[in-house]
């Protein structure tokens, strides 16, 4: 453990040096790459993580992206990050990358885009130059509001552990650490200001488009004077409570899993289903949750809906049925095995020869009657249950509206976009058809035939929404309970 065995003079140095030695962060002789991006955070942790290098024999070194985001104020920032490390002596590697052509490449949010290129970056630098540590200047002002917007994005425990102290990196023997976890903002804008030094101010964290930023200046300001002084230390108590539960119950489910792996290697592993379907619900998900993280390395695309469409398939009657799910991900089911692999080739490069990119899929699990917002594809889907409509009702409704007979159809519901190769049986029809065919009989456009949704029950197709259900789960004369699907374009 890093033991420190001198006071500081400082009261921030020495929460940070407490901090250290709590998650055991360093350790004499560390070579440590401290993450600079120039603003007020960052400027103080390497100033900070000097003081105590010369006390401990610690290597640093200054690292800095230029995201290429803002022009001449992003290369400014470059410049500024390069003086401070001339002032103290370190060595500093910048470098510049395009995050919005890797944005675009990748189908991603500009915050994931540079996130991913930021940490890549800081990896490679590590890597190269001999660093075991990677310190970023996370504080626990921020970790607060990441615990608000996942909250708000109704995340599970992972997301609202928050942002760990310590967590391993992608290579061997490297470990990112965060020094300023438990220190509040103000308390950096105290030392930055007693200490005399420059930062830069970032203008996108003021941009009010993104909910990160309205947390920080609307959000945790109206918490902290209507409702809760210390809002910001009750949140991170919250995430250190969750965290610690969150370690305790993924240790467990690792005893769990193991007894009901039957194969694995790298890109694959194959699950008992009575095993799987044995455990508590709860259980269940994680067990999901952790082996599609083992086979894909991360979670990252992998939504609630997914786990649960997953869940709702191995409780179903079908001993044979099969998932594909983002980043190559494949989960399908033969008799007693569970399959969970990842593909080699891209499991919709079909589509893309149509002119639908992998990151322009959706999908959405419908798990009882109410709505969908599909706000990024342009339109709602409302389904309710019905009483009292007959069939002439039925009849004059409009194309935007679709009715079924409940008994013929069990939740959950899949809607995604069209995918080639789609077959259903049209409404007064026998034997199947291509959706495609039907829709150029019709004469859909070819750009409104890519972005159609459809509504899946059983992985079968029973609503070209907007256009027409399936033949299986038409309303008849005897039908008992009535399923109302409402499409609403934007």
């Amino acid at each position: 453990m890093f033991s420190f065995g001198k006071e500081s003079h400082n009261s921030l140095i020495k929460k940070v040096e407490k901090t250290i030695s709590e998650y055991d962060m360093l350790k004499e002789n560390d070579s440590v790459l401290v993450g600079v991006s120039g603003g007020a955070d960052s400027v103080a942790l390497i100033h900070i993580l000097n003081e105590i290098a010369l006390l401990f024999s610690l290597k640093l070194g200054v690292a800095h992206l230029n995201h290429s985001l803002r022009g001449n104020e992003s290369d400014d920032d470059a410049g500024f990050v390069a003086s401070v490390s001339d002032k103290l002596h370190l060595p500093c590697f910048i470098e510049k990358k395009d995050v919005i052509k890797y944005k675009t490449d990748n189908g991603l949010s500009l915050e994931e885009a540079g996130r991913r290129v930021r940490y890549a970056f800081f990896e490679d630098i590590a890597e190269r130059e001999g660093y075991n540590r990677i310190a970023l200047g996370h504080t626990g002002d921020d970790n607060a509001e990441l615990v608000l917007m996942y909250l708000i994005r109704g995340s599970g425990p992972l997301g609202i552990s928050g942002i760990p102290p310590v967590r391993p990196g992608i290579k061997n023997d490297l470990s990112i650490i965060r020094p300023l976890i438990k220190t509040a903002r103000q308390e950096i804008i105290d030392y930055i200001s007693e200490k005399n030094l420059s930062y830069v101010v970032d203008k996108s964290n003021l941009d009010e488009r993104y909910l990160r930023n309205r947390i920080r200046h609307h959000l945790i300001p109206e918490l902290r004077a209507g409702y809760n002084l210390k809002i910001v230390e009750t949140l991170n108590r919250l995430a250190s409570i969750v965290r610690s539960e969150e370690e305790w119950m993924e240790n467990e489910l690792k005893f769990i899993l193991n007894k009901n792996i039957l194969f694995k290697e790298n890109n694959r592993i194959v699950l008992s289903v009575s095993g799987i379907n044995a455990l508590h619900t709860a259980a269940k998900r994680r067990a999901a949750r952790s082996a599609i993280a083992g086979v894909k390395g991360d979670l990252r695309r992998i939504s609630y809906s997914h786990i649960e469409l997953v869940l709702a398939q191995l409780e179903g009657n079908s001993d044979k049925w099969s998932l594909d799910l983002p980043d190559r991900i494949r989960v399908s089911r033969t008799g007693g095995k569970l399959l969970i692999s990842k593909e080699e080739n891209a499991l919709r490069s079909i589509v893309s020869k149509h002119g639908i990119r992998d990151q322009d899929h959706y999908e959405y699990v419908i798990n009882e009657p109410g709505r969908v917002n599909a706000e990024k594809e342009g339109f709602k889907v409302v389904f309710s249950e019905i009483k009292n409509v007959t069939l002439e009702d039925i009849c004059k409704s409009g194309p935007g509206v679709a009715f079924f007979d409940m008994d013929k159809i069990s939740f959950p519901l899949v809607l995604r976009n069209r995918l080639p190769g789609d077959r259903f049986t049209p409404l007064g029809m026998t034997g199947t058809k291509k959706v495609s065919k039907y829709l150029i009989n019709k004469k859909v456009p070819g750009e409104s035939r890519l972005k159609l949704p459809v509504v899946l029950s059983n992985c079968k197709i029973i609503w070209l929404a907007g256009y027409i259900i399936d033949d299986s789960v038409k309303v008849a004369l005897n039908t008992r309970k009535i399923l109302m699907a409402e499409l609403f374009l934007a």
